[in-house]
């Protein structure tokens, strides 16, 4: 029987936090271990209005870094606001500049029709971080990232993520490959048809090299794909948008959100070689949508692609900021799903490895990206929130299932980070930002891997609203805790 309790105060995870703080050490209870030493470098909303105007959905809030460098048992933090030209337009207009997923810019008619020729998309990274060469930078689905110094989290430049690309913009969640020492990554381009590419980024932040292109007559929103150490996997969700509508948006105002639906086709695997980019496979399996891979392996003729799927658009359309802040919001159970993709094609069978709700799956990624795993971690929810209460670890060959949780508070994303000469796939530890509304304080709690025990935690002198994801940079680069 699952847990519920009373977590109204989970709207403080999606209210404004306007204070920054330069570099400042933590009070740490417990302890860190001697040998974690690196940076954690988060991403998230930190303002959720544009002067007058209050953002709707979960994706427009105005990004905010978060930064943890942890040595020698000691934690230092700082965070600050990425300086977009969202962000200044806002700060000095008070107004939406661009199209955001859920609000209209609040421009004249002529100023809209022209952003839409011009494909002018939003430059708030809010969703992740990725690093470029020698430069760090903050990233979302956008043709933009911006560039950071790593030790003050100002914003120092822009890079054009879509150069030497026949794309509009690219998505926020990227893979590397140790042995090319590239990044792998997906572009999108909409229009007449919608058309995704495949290319390869070399680590350095050189240009990248298109090595595929996937056109489909419909408008499939992807937001993550998986690899493993022969093939790429790309999963296109059924459902997605009505470019028509999009379009129309610039005198309808309406939006991303408003034109998301579901699409006429079901939930796809398409299976590019990954090397070559060339076509494999393509199979099939009823409507679903997703968000995030935990990882991707082969065995006996079969990709087995462990992921998080929920079964309706409302994983888009509920995380509009009304139904978020709700006592009762409205939104789909994402389960832990492993899909047998046949090398062959054909039929994707579908295996409920975990029942959640669950989201943000993570790997030990350094170890078995690509490969045979035992382990995933995730945030679960216990219902009653429409933020997580658990981080949760499931044995995927045993089905045994770990948690940890502090009462009333919800955890992030559990970031892994290897133990150095690690003895197992789950040495290492866990690193979460905790959000604590009766105190009105975050928290970077650091848990044992392999238990779920806490080891220690460091207490921010503020409240943090939710994050999306993050990176730990150890001293070894790059030293990657999820794709």
């Amino acid at each position: 029987m699952r847990r519920v309790n009373d977590h109204r105060d989970h709207r403080a995870g999606l209210r404004t936090q306007r204070e920054e703080i330069d570099d400042t050490r933590l009070p740490v209870s417990g302890a860190f271990p001697d040998w974690l030493s690196g940076d954690l470098i988060g991403n998230g909303p930190g303002q959720f209005e544009a002067g007058d105007t209050e953002l709707r959905h979960w994706f427009d809030p105005f990004a905010m870094l978060r930064r943890f460098r942890i040595d020698d048992g000691e934690v230092r933090y700082a965070n600050r606001f990425v300086r977009s030209r969202d962000y200044a337009y806002a700060l000095e207009r008070g107004g939406v500049r661009t199209p955001f997923p859920g609000t209209p810019p609040d421009r004249s008619l002529p100023t809209r029709l022209r952003q839409v020729l011009d494909g002018t998309f939003p430059d708030n990274p809010v969703i992740g971080v990725q690093r470029f060469g020698d430069e760090y930078a903050a990233i979302t689905e956008s043709p933009t990232a911006l560039t950071i110094d790593r030790d003050t989290l100002e914003t120092t430049g822009r890079i054009d993520l879509t150069a030497g690309l026949d794309c509009d913009l690219t998505l926020a969640h990227v893979h590397y490959d140790p042995d090319a020492e590239a990044f792998l990554n997906l572009g999108v381009s909409y229009g007449r048809d919608t058309v995704y590419t495949l290319f390869e980024r070399p680590r350095d932040g050189g240009e990248p090299t298109a090595l595929t292109r996937l056109q489909f007559d419909e408008a499939p929103y992807i937001h993550s794909f998986a690899v493993t150490d022969r093939h790429v996997v790309v999963t296109v969700n059924a459902y997605g948008l009505d470019t028509a509508r999009l379009l129309k948006g610039a005198v309808t105002k309406e939006t991303f959100l408003d034109a998301f639906r579901p699409l006429s086709a079901p939930l796809r695997f398409v299976v590019l070689d990954r090397s070559t980019g060339e076509h494999v496979a393509t199979a099939s399996a009823p409507p679903a949508f997703v968000y995030h891979h935990a990882n991707a392996f082969e065995r006996d003729g079969e990709i087995l692609v462990d992921l998080v799927a929920f079964d309706d658009d409302r994983a888009v359309t509920g995380l509009a900021l009304s139904n978020l802040r709700s006592d009762e919001p409205d939104l789909p159970r994402g389960d832990l799903c492993r899909y047998a993709v046949p090398l062959s094609g054909g039929e994707a069978a579908r295996t409920t490895l975990y029942r959640g709700p669950v989201e943000f799956p993570v790997i030990n990624y350094r170890a078995v990206n690509g490969e045979p795993h035992r382990y995933v971690y995730l945030a679960e929810t216990d219902g009653a929130s429409s933020l997580p209460t658990d981080v949760t670890k499931v044995d995927v060959e045993t089905g045994t299932v770990r948690r940890w949780r502090e009462s009333g508070t919800h955890p992030g994303e559990p970031l892994f980070v290897p133990a150095p000469d690690a003895d197992g796939e789950d040495d290492g530890v866990l690193l979460s930002v905790v959000l604590d509304p009766e105190a009105d304080r975050s928290r970077l709690v650091c848990l044992d891997a392999g238990t779920l025990d806490e080891i220690g935690r460091a207490e921010l002198p503020h409240r943090l609203p939710f994050g999306f994801h993050g990176q730990f940079y150890g001293p070894s680069t790059p030293r990657r805790s999820m794709a």
